[in-house]
């Protein structure tokens, strides 16, 4: 029964971290701890990662919500509490997942991993949560670890958040030990909800999924009021109003309670089969005749999107698009940051070009799409959006190089640019800064963070972001160095498109924005790799990569050729020199009819060509 929670007895709180810290495996005790699991052999471990995907790469990707019921204080005069927990990902590319989920919340629990320390995305993470005013719960998790500081960790979250050192706690989520202080630390230092129980009714939409069977579900926070099974709302940004089906709480399964009171987080289910319908952010309200629409939630300041790449559907016929449009849909409901629209490729046919936050992203984003929804999709090169600046003192903004003028004069191409901030142990400082000298990078800070630690800040361009980067800085630096970024200012490039040509045909999908002076070794690498992988014809095939008006490099395929000559047994070499000739002949006139296809298979190795 949800009215035996009044507002001040709920407690919404998320968890966040740096990637691979711990946090879905508190959760996973604080769910035994208030007894929504059952006993911890009965539940496979992160339970609140429930995609493939996660359980795959071992990292969460969605954040989860999930409802406990906790007696403070402990025994038998204790008074049932219930607290709303929201478990977020780590990972950079996912911080927009993030800033949802505390929008949701009024405290958050900061874990910091004993043996790792303060990493670049806690930083990001506590300035998120900072900026919303969140009460905070220190939280030093892994203290079991051999190599574990939990002395030295204390020590760093006071120096740079500025918190009380006696106010943290250590925990091992893996163990259990510390764990029985967690909840009621949650209870007495996060606030309660402060909406108003007999205000008119007013919810906070922060995520929705597809249920094949019962349409979109929508995770929602009361605000002000109180919403039942029957109710009718309306949705602030259409004005559509539906009829309350379900609505209940996640514990962590669907647990229908027939309505939600102020401050509660749960789901609802209102029969909305439109799935464009349910857009993040938005305000839900009662839709009374006569009575005037309470104002607007602030909703989300919408994602800024990192890196355009097409998806295009494998096998190209009408079908297998309308079958990526419908899964298209239903993934875009789940990921409110992807920007999409229509886009035509000669090479490919019919697709859509996406922004996605970053790589990550990106690579998720189309596993997901064939792992939930079965759609075999082929990406084109990520691409970074480009500011083209004309002589009339327009602009315009370039998301695909097919896209780029060749025929127009342009006074400056700018392109974007980040703010990456690396923290890394003193040891790797020479190369990693080596790194970024050689991604055309600039320094704007070195500091010192004690306890052999360095921070880095750099301005690099976003491009450079979209290969291996990431990859290449964990490996400079066995893995310790944590790499974080923000949105930087343009500026001004000297790049070309690099178009590669098959058989005197250009390849629209394969071209991309290059540096001027990497154009040429860049083209020999696709090059090569192309010739690798392609089949041979039964003429000559010349591959070419253009840059700036001119070739910059070549490779030719040779022709498959039958021995024509095998049948002449001895005799004048004039016999066998009319047969060459006349096959000869025929390769030429077939070299000058042929065409070529570059088939879709070979896109995705192509794409890592650097």
């Amino acid at each position: 029964d949800v009215s035996q929670f009044p507002p001040e007895r709920i407690r919404n709180f998320s968890i966040i971290a740096h990637v691979d810290h711990g946090k879905s495996t508190l959760a996973d005790r604080l769910m035994e701890a208030t007894g929504a699991l059952g006993g911890r052999a009965t539940h496979s471990a992160q339970y609140l990662d429930k995609l493939q995907v996660e359980r795959e790469r071992g990292i969460t990707v969605k954040a989860q919500t999930v409802s406990l019921v906790y007696r403070y204080p402990p025994g038998p005069g204790g008074q049932p509490y219930l607290l709303n927990l929201i478990d977020t990902p780590g990972h950079v590319d996912f911080s927009y997942e993030v800033s949802r989920s505390l929008a949701a919340c009024q405290g958050a629990l900061l874990v910091v991993d004993a043996g790792q320390g303060i990493q670049a995305q806690t930083v990001a993470n506590f300035y998120l949560a900072f900026e919303q005013g969140l009460d905070l719960v220190p939280v030093v998790n892994k203290i079991d670890l051999p190599a574990a500081d939990p002395r030295g960790c204390t020590a760093q979250m006071a120096a740079a958040f500025d918190m009380d050192p006696a106010a943290v706690l250590l925990t091992s989520a893996k163990t259990g030990v510390g764990l029985e202080a967690v909840l009621p630390a949650v209870i007495q230092r996060v606030r309660p909800p402060g909406g108003n129980p007999d205000a008119p009714l007013r919810m906070l939409l922060f995520d929705a999924f597809h249920d094949q069977h019962r349409g979109v579900v929508v995770l929602v926070e009361v605000v002000d009021g109180a919403v039942a099974v029957g109710d009718k709302v309306a949705m602030a940004s259409t004005g559509a109003v539906y009829e309350v089906q379900e609505c209940g709480l996640q514990a962590p399964e669907r647990h229908p309670t027939g309505r939600l009171l102020t401050g509660q987080v749960g789901y609802m289910m209102c029969g909305i089969k439109d799935l464009k319908a349910a857009r993040v952010g938005d305000t839900l309200y009662a839709a009374r005749p006569g009575v005037p629409q309470p104002p607007s939630l602030p909703g989300f300041k919408p994602a800024k999107a990192m890196v355009f790449a097409g998806l295009f559907p494998l096998g190209g016929d009408g079908q297998e698009f309308d079958a990526l449009a419908a899964a298209m849909d239903k993934l875009l409901l789940n990921d409110a940051s992807v920007v999409v629209r229509r886009e035509n490729s000669d090479a490919l046919g019919p697709g859509f070009r996406c922004g996605f936050l970053g790589m990550l992203h990106m690579e998720i984003f189309t596993q997901r799409l064939e792992q939930e929804f079965g759609a075999a999709v082929v990406t084109t090169t990520p691409m970074v959006p480009y500011s083209l600046q004309m002589p009339d003192g327009s602009e315009v903004t370039l998301e695909s190089a097919a896209d780029f003028p060749l025929d127009k004069k342009i006074s400056a191409i700018l392109e974007p640019t980040v703010t990456a901030t690396l923290i890394t142990p003193d040891a790797s400082v020479g190369r990693l800064m080596e790194l970024c000298a050689a991604r055309r990078g600039e320094p704007l800070e070195h500091s010192s963070l004690g306890g052999g630690r360095t921070l880095l800040r750099y301005r690099l361009p976003l491009a450079e972001l979209a290969g291996d980067f990431y990859s290449a800085v964990k490996s400079r630096s066995q893995g310790y160095a944590s790499f974080d970024y923000e949105e930087g200012p343009y500026r001004p490039a000297d790049l070309v498109r690099l178009d590669v040509l098959a058989h005197g045909r250009p390849v629209d999908a394969l071209a991309r924005m290059v540096a001027r002076d990497e154009a040429a070794t860049l083209g020999r690498a696709l090059l090569g790799k192309m010739k690798d992988l392609l089949d041979r014809q039964q003429f000559e095939v010349v591959l070419q990569a253009a840059a700036n008006g001119k070739i910059v490099a070549r490779e030719t395929l040779k022709a498959l050729r039958k021995n024509v000559t095998a049948k002449c047994y001895g005799g004048d070499v004039s016999r066998k020199r009319k047969l060459l000739d006349k096959q000869k002949e025929g390769k030429r006139r077939m070299k000058r009819l042929g065409s070529i296809d570059v088939p879709q298979e070979l896109f995705p190795e192509l794409m890592k060509t650097r």
